[in-house]
């Protein structure tokens, strides 16, 4: 590694070395060959002359750039200033045999564009089992405190209470839709195809001496040659921008469900009711030796913001192509569509590490409860009390004056809730008074989010990873630094 120039802290310190090699220039480039020797051999098939087997042969033997190519290629483009054309002479540096007719009939997006549809494909391999994981991991968590109650939060005031797992569901439930997004914007994904200078064919018709079926043929053949169901029926002499936006929606959205639900495992560790993972020799802080700084959620948060962002570049890119294109897409391209991805991955490498290591503190769920439970078992009492003949209106007014002064004691003198206690020494209250126990079991107050937990993994999370159940595993998630 280069310590004397600027390294991009997504491939160098954060991302998966697969999402970086991905996007290498290795595979760049290995790619273009891949696509001008699949293009070669389909022209041979049908009947283009030319086009010899030891050229063939060639090629397939130097598909794979070595960093000797690269920088012949590199010293090319200083002279030609063309990065496919200072490719193709490379190539043919290699392949003699063969230097005639590589990229025989194709304009320059034949290789970049195709390649980067290609990228976008297997980019998108590389993050679904990650997320996969993370759904699996957590759906495992939910289970596991699904009959847990925990205070629930609106506008991050005490409401109802819920469960532990329960809340977990609606963080998966959000995954769950960024996987269904993530999987139609792959099965969406075509190839550019074989479609020429400006989207017309007019170079590969004029190959195959104005044989339309042939050049159809051609496209059809090149397609299937690189593992694709179809190519796009009409381009320019790009594919169409708005790909690019429907490929990184659903990565920006991905980055939404993210955010929250690490800014939610923020809040609760700020609460002490939840926390991250926390390795043994883990510093928090340089000067406070206590601190526990839920750095992996800080981490997610901040990178989920510029996740968001890289959708915001590529619709604003597809809006100004003018016609069959323009050059103003693609620096902007080599920066945010790798970028998207590689940020993609090490949000969920980061929350796989996260949900695989939750810690949940009962006692201080079950303390917070107690503090709360108090003023929402009003209604319980209330009712209680009117089963033993009492008048609902006079049993609230008498329940009313009691929890103003218990909320004085903790709002004004800061001490506990006693409101319970108060009830217990009221003798209007002695009928439930050998209820009051019951009447404060924090299980009757979660209604039915064990039940709903239970069904929401055993039925929509079952369902929706099934397909997936193959890239489903228990190892260990190492964090990078």
């Amino acid at each position: 590694m280069s310590y004397s120039s600027y390294q991009t802290p997504l491939s160098s310190r954060y991302a998966s070395k697969e999402m970086s090699h991905l996007f290498s220039a290795e595979m760049r480039y290995s790619t273009w060959r891949k696509l001008w020797y699949n293009l070669a051999l389909a022209e041979k098939e049908l009947g283009i002359p030319n086009i010899s087997d030891e050229a063939l042969q060639q090629m397939k033997e130097h598909l794979t750039i070595t960093p000797e190519g690269i920088d012949g290629a590199t010293k090319q483009e200083a002279i030609v200033r063309h990065d496919v054309m200072s490719h193709v002479h490379q190539f043919g540096i290699e392949c003699p045999a063969a230097a005639g007719i590589i990229h025989l009939g194709a304009t320059s997006c034949f290789v970049t564009d195709n390649a980067d549809l290609i990228f976008l494909r297997e980019a998108i391999d590389i993050i679904i089992p990650k997320l996969v994981n993370v759904i699996d991991r957590l759906s495992k968590f939910a289970l596991q405190y699904k009959d847990l109650p925990t205070l629930g939060w609106t506008h991050f005031q005490p409401a109802q209470l819920v469960t532990v797992g329960k809340r977990a569901t609606l963080w998966i439930q959000e995954l769950l839709w960024d996987l269904r997004n993530l999987e139609r914007a792959r099965k969406d994904l075509g190839l550019r195809g074989v479609k020429g200078t400006t989207g017309t064919q007019a170079s590969f018709l004029a190959l195959f001496n104005g044989d339309h079926d042939k050049v159809e043929e051609l496209d059809q053949k090149v397609v299937e040659l690189l593992g694709f169901e179809y190519a796009y029926p009409v381009t320019g002499q790009t594919y169409s921008r708005k790909i690019d936006i429907d490929t990184l929606a659903p990565l920006a959205s991905l980055g939404a469900s993210a955010h929250k639900l690490a800014t939610d495992i923020r809040l609760l560790a700020n609460l002490k009711e939840m926390e991250e993972p926390f390795e043994k020799s883990q510093i928090g802080s340089s000067a406070m030796a206590y601190k526990r700084n839920p750095m992996r959620c800080e981490r997610v948060c901040s990178l989920s913001r510029h996740l968001q962002t890289t959708f915001q570049e590529a619709v604003a890119t597809a809006s100004v192509q003018w016609f069959e294109r323009t050059l103003d897409d693609s620096a902007i391209r080599r920066v945010s569509i790798p970028g998207a991805f590689l940020t993609a991955d090490i949000v969920l490498s980061t929350l796989l590490n996260i949900v695989s290591g939750l810690v949940v503190y009962p006692q201080v769920i079950k303390r917070r409860i107690n503090s709360e439970l108090p003023f929402m078992a009003t209604e319980n009492i209330i009712m209680a009390m009117v089963k033993k003949g009492a008048s609902r209106q006079e049993c609230h007014e008498e329940i009313r004056v009691l929890s103003h002064q218990a909320a004085a004691v903790v709002k004004e003198q800061g001490g506990d809730n006693d409101l319970i206690e108060r009830v217990r020494k009221t003798a209007y209250f002695a009928p439930i008074h050998d209820e009051l126990e019951s009447l404060l079991d924090p299980s009757t107050f979660v209604g039915r989010a064990p039940e709903q937990t239970q069904k929401f993994v055993d039925v929509t999370v079952a369902k929706a990873l099934a397909p997936h159940k193959h890239l489903i595993n228990d190892e260990e998630q190492k964090l990078s630094v």
